[in-house]
């Protein structure tokens, strides 16, 4: 299963995707995490002394592994973020992602993956979902199964919608403070994903008391899942102090057993994801990429080609 934390920049969805790959690796089941935010602070939290190697850096190596033998993909150079796998492509197992060679072990068992912060040659040239279009790559050509699960830390707000990266996942939690700022980017993130049938429940942070409770349901609704109640054990982890799971208020623990149960029960829809792989392919290629590259990029789309196992 696939997951994505977005919210708000400082509403807390770092440790929050944290804290959720850590409950479930300490449950026996294999995670890899992804850090595609361009704050590169997962590693921190999840308590790893030094960061993967970036993929961003290894782009042209991911795309000739994945286009394989793909006829319709003649060159790394004609792959972009968006192409969709086809007859030929390399497809990834869950094993294959959790042993990339670019990734590290945390300490929790977790295999972390990274796009990697800018480069000096970035800096004001370059656009960040360059680099976050090596996760968008690697998740159009994987087959996950059930039990396994991969965590991805989104970048900040409504940023997530500049690639289709965000029709991706099985499930997606938004992280909401309860200030109109927090719940204001809920707000833009549902407008913005309600046509696309991207599954969206919040998670409430940083709640104090029963009217912080209160205000996230007046303005999230029935989209309220769960939250998690102001925690020392939490900062003492953010701060790099020591920290369990079992450090946690019970409260808090079964927040995230209920992340777990509530992202177990979704439905794995392979013809959607197959479909929104296509189009927003299709969306960039018209868009820039036919230009970019001087060639058709519908082209790359194998009608014949099916997702799924």
């Amino acid at each position: 299963m696939r997951v994505a934390f977005v919210g708000k920049g400082g509403s807390g969805k770092t440790t929050m995707s944290a804290l959720f790959a850590r409950h479930v690796a300490a449950q026996g089941a294999p995670v890899v995490a992804m850090d595609a935010d361009i704050n590169q602070h997962l590693a921190l939290v999840l308590g790893s002394d030094r960061q993967p190697e970036p993929l961003g850096a290894h782009l042209t190596e991911i795309k000739d592994r994945l286009r394989g033998t793909n006829p319709r993909i003649p060159s790394a150079a004609t792959m972009v973020k968006t192409t969709p796998p086809g007859r030929g492509s390399t497809l990834l197992r869950f094993p294959d992602l959790a042993t990339d060679p670019w990734g590290l072990t945390t300490p929790d068992g977790i295999r972390l993956l990274a796009t990697g912060p800018f480069s000096e040659d970035d800096l004001g040239v370059a656009c960040y979902h360059s680099k976050v279009g090596a996760v968008e790559l690697l998740l159009n050509h994987l087959i996950d199964g059930p039990g396994e699960y991969v965590v991805v830390d989104m970048t900040a707000g409504a940023d997530s919608f500049a690639s289709g990266l965000f029709t991706r996942f099985d499930l997606t939690f938004l992280v909401a403070e309860p200030t109109r700022q927090g719940v204001s980017v809920y707000k833009q993130y549902r407008e913005y994903a309600a046509k696309y049938d991207v599954a969206i429940a919040v998670i409430g942070n940083k709640v104090h008391d029963q009217a912080d409770v209160d205000f996230l349901r007046e303005h999230a609704g029935d989209d309220l899942l769960t939250w998690m109640e102001h925690s020392t054990a939490v900062r003492a982890m953010e701060q790099g102090r020591h920290f369990t799971l079992d450090d946690l208020e019970p409260a808090n623990s079964d927040a995230l057993a209920l992340l777990r149960k509530t992202l177990d029960e979704q439905e794995k829809d392979w013809a959607r994801f197959g479909r929104q792989t296509v189009e927003f392919h299709l969306r960039n290629a018209r868009a820039w990429a036919n230009e970019r590259t001087g060639a058709d990029l519908a082209e790359q789309v194998d009608p014949g080609f099916v997702y799924g196992p």
